[in-house]
């Protein structure tokens, strides 16, 4: 694999930054799911691809999301085109024997604890989410991932009888640019990372 250029290094990552506000361009099926498309394609343990998503976009579904968010989230995510709701599968391997034909255990998967099950799911969900939100921004949308919400309401307005569960929320539009701080720091690599 080759090296991507430093511009698209910047544009994904050093410069990229979580928007609060949106103008009131829309974003389109289709482009969400270009998005989709290619962020699918990263990897997951097993291929188990356990991340589920619900755009909430009309004015009616965001009314539905509303009561489930901390007061500090509602006008922005009001505000925003679109809001993703990530969640992830508890019953991902169902899915395996298309996902992972190579495996001769897919069913094993069902006989494992829920906690088990859970901690499968929630991690390569999130990993999943986080594709997402780099191919997101590698399409021109600009994001705002949340954890301000009460997944307990989420679960019950959303995921009522199934076996989906939330995990976090990420607006998506374009930004305006109001209301973004100075970037935090971060911890340098001496702090963060280890040699061996």
């Amino acid at each position: 694999m080759r090296r991507v250029d430093k511009e698209f290094i910047r544009a994904i990552f050093l410069d990229a930054r979580t928007h609060k506000h949106f103008s009131d361009e829309p974003v389109s099926d289709e482009l969400l799911a270009e998005i989709y498309d290619a962020a699918k394609f990263g990897p997951t343990a097993s291929n188990s691809c356990p991340m589920r998503i619900v755009f909430v976009r009309s004015a009616e579904a965001k009314k539905r999301l509303i009561p489930a968010l901390m007061p500090g989230n509602v006008d922005k995510t009001l505000a925003a085109p679109a809001t993703a709701i990530f969640a992830y599968d508890m019953e991902f391997y169902e899915k395996l024997p298309t996902l992972a034909p190579h495996l001769a255990y897919p069913s094993s998967f069902a006989s494992l604890p829920e906690n088990r099950l859970e901690r499968i799911a929630f991690r390569n969900g999130t990993l999943q989410a986080a594709y997402f939100l780099i191919a997101a921004r590698a399409f021109g949308l600009d994001c705002g991932p949340m954890s301000g919400f009460k997944n307990n309401l989420v679960d019950a307005e959303f995921f009522a009888n199934s076996t989906w569960r939330s995990n976090f929320l990420m607006n998506l539009g374009y930004g305006t640019g109001a209301g973004i701080h100075d970037r935090a720091a971060r911890p340098e690599m001496n702090e963060a990372c280890r040699f061996l």
